[in-house]
């Protein structure tokens, strides 16, 4: 990232995807209301000449906090965040791998089909899920964070698996329809009305919903069976000190 005299515009980069990066042609982004060029917002530097995305690594360094929709509809390759990344990176994403070394915001891999995201730091609200309005959240691919995560985790879950290593915020897997969502700390209110999937929290459940049916114990944590308002056939594991 270059130094910019408006350091707090949004930068929608969806452009910033490996496949674009074949051959030699001009990118552009939007800076504000303002279309860029990639390099009067980017020092870009290539090394090497290769013909198929598959094997491109794109790395973003600098402070790229307010780059949005990176790796948007991604197929193929590789991009490597430094630090951390604006709102829906991984939108819509089918193949390859995103590793982001900072934070992410909002929506990251909102309604992903495929290949993987994995970030070192926390995710904002709505990561998986989908946009508002749609019932189709993530469909497929792997999305694992290392911290913590906000608000409706999964929301609207169908495919795939998201695996949180941290807390979540409200809502975790509100309308899951399948897929796997995994937390390893605490969450609240999760699984609200969800019809199918798997729901794994190993921290302490806070405002648990009564609408969920115990079944039994697995690897000695409880089992239920719900969301039983939604007539659902969801599976939701829970550790056994809930509160």
């Amino acid at each position: 990232m270059k130094p910019r005299a408006k350091p707090f515009l949004p930068i929608e980069a969806e452009m910033i995807n490996p496949m674009n990066f074949i051959g030699s042609h001009d990118l552009f982004v939007w800076e504000g209301n303002k279309q860029k060029r990639l390099e009067d917002i980017f020092t870009v530097r290539k090394e090497g000449n290769v013909n198929s995305p598959e094997n491109i690594v794109v790395v973003l360094r600098g402070d790229t906090s307010r780059v949005k929709r990176v790796g948007e509809y991604m197929s193929s390759g590789t991009i490597i965040v430094e630090g951390d990344i604006g709102m829906h990176c991984g939108n819509f994403m089918r193949g390859g791998f995103i590793e982001i070394h900072g934070n992410a915001d909002g929506w990251l891999g909102r309604e992903m089909r495929g290949g993987s995201i994995l970030c070192h730091g926390n995710v904002g609200d709505y990561c998986g899920s989908g946009y508002r309005g749609e019932k189709r959240g993530m469909r497929g691919g792997k999305i694992e964070v290392t911290g913590n995560a906000g608000d409706y985790l999964g929301e609207y879950l169908t495919g795939g698996e998201i695996h949180v290593h941290g807390n979540a915020g409200m809502f975790a897997g509100a309308e899951m329809r399948g897929g796997c969502l995994i937390i390893d700390g605490d969450a609240r209110i999760p699984a609200a009305n969800m019809s199918k999937g798997t729901c794994i929290i190993r921290g302490e459940i806070h405002e648990m919903l009564p609408t969920f049916e115990r079944i039994g114990e697995k690897d000695g944590m409880m089992m239920y069976h719900g969301d039983v308002a939604n007539k659902g056939k969801g599976e939701l594991i829970v550790k056994s000190k809930i509160t």
